[in-house]
């Protein structure tokens, strides 16, 4: 069963672009730290990460920028669309408590390879804290049966 929200390769436009926010928690970082096997101190330990160059804990990288994934996996293209690739910089850090808006906008369509670029973002308020491109396939819409 297909989300009625997805769209397909036929549907998109260049500019077209979608939304999702959320607070990162302690309770995030530490799922994704048990998920993931990233156990680096500066993401577990206030003392450690205190005599780091962020002067505390900071969220992992890889947990704020999946949350362009989400975007792509439940909006925009949404559910059906695939990964073929993602680029990521880590443009600053993310707290617990901090709410990070994750952004995508349609840059390319190519119908007939049925492939969607997209810029990619995460954001507290006006700050980019992740940049980036995706390259995603995308369904045709099904042809009626005669």
């Amino acid at each position: 069963m297909v989300d009625s929200a997805a769209y397909y390769i036929d549907d998109l436009e260049v500019g077209m672009s979608a939304v999702f926010g959320k607070t990162i928690t302690e309770a995030d970082i530490l799922m994704f730290s048990g998920v993931s096997g990233d156990t680096n101190p500066v993401h577990l330990d206030e003392e450690y990460a205190g005599s780091t160059m962020f002067e505390g804990r900071i969220a992992h990288g890889i947990l704020v920028g999946s949350l362009i994934s989400t975007v792509l996996g439940t909006r925009l293209p949404g559910p059906g669309a695939v990964y073929v690739s993602q680029s990521l910089k880590f443009m600053a850090p993310v707290r617990a408590g901090d709410t990070v808006r994750a952004r995508v906008t349609v840059t390319e369509v190519e119908v007939e390879k049925k492939r969607v670029k997209l810029d990619t973002g995460c954001f507290i308020g006006d700050r980019a804290v992740v940049t980036g491109e995706a390259v995603l396939m995308v369904r045709r819409r099904p042809q009626p049966k005669e």
